[in-house]
């Protein structure tokens, strides 16, 4: 059974940054099939897509994080990256690495097949 294991999480305060990881352990997951989708939640609020990228597609990335945040993967082991600068404490959220069809809108919660745990990003003084 596939598991994603998210790690990279941490304290920082407004304008640093952060990178978060995303790996699959127990098995691995068809690049050409799944796009990978990296969440957030914050207290009280909906989980809300955050940036994915699939083969198929390339990257995408929420209006609130254009030009701040980048999502990679590397090929070789295929970790899938967040990037996280100038972090604002609005950014401050649970951030859940998931898989899903990339035919499908990697953007919604539902279509996600693979969560992992999530890890904390909280930003502040």
């Amino acid at each position: 059974q596939v598991q994603l294991v998210e790690s990279g999480g941490g304290l920082v305060q407004p304008g640093g940054s952060l990178r978060l990881s995303c790996v699959a352990s127990g098995g691995t997951l068809d690049w050409n099939y799944y796009a990978i989708s990296w969440f957030r939640q914050a207290p009280g609020k909906e989980r809300e897509g955050v940036s994915w990228i699939s083969k198929r597609d390339g990257s995408y990335y929420t209006d609130s994080v254009k030009g701040r945040f980048a999502i990679s993967r590397d090929n070789a082991n295929g970790a899938v990256y967040l990037q996280m600068n100038s972090l604002k404490p609005e950014d401050t959220a649970l951030y859940y690495c998931a898989a899903g069809p990339a035919y499908l809108s990697p953007m919604v919660p539902g279509n996600q097949f693979y969560w992992g745990q999530g890890t904390q990003v909280t930003v502040s003084l």
